[in-house]
């Protein structure tokens, strides 16, 4: 069967509107609901760590309890967790290299 081929149809029969000068990224804007969103996640996360490092010290018995696993995958043996700031500091850097 002949391949299928991807048909984008015009809204309303007009065209896209074409910018002459180059469009440089969007703000990221983000609504009062996502802020109160994320300071929820960043104060509950950061409660979280200090009970963690208490019950590590031997402050408190009870709270929350870090996941271990008691047999390790032995296909994981060699894992490697990425540090996710230092990926994103290597992209953004990768890209300032590029335009420059």
């Amino acid at each position: 069967s002949p391949s299928q081929k991807l048909v984008f149809n015009r809204v309303n029969g007009k065209r896209p509107q074409v910018f002459s000068h180059q469009v440089s990224a969007p703000e990221e804007c983000y609504t009062l609901a996502h802020e109160e969103n994320v300071r929820f996640i960043y104060e509950a996360w950061q409660q979280v760590e200090q009970q963690l490092d208490g019950s590590r010290n031997g402050e408190s018995t009870c709270g929350p309890v870090q996941y271990v696993e008691k047999t390790p995958n032995p296909g994981l043996k060699n894992f490697v967790p990425i540090d996710l700031e230092e990926w994103w500091a290597q992209q953004f850097l990768a890209k300032i290299e590029n335009c420059s």
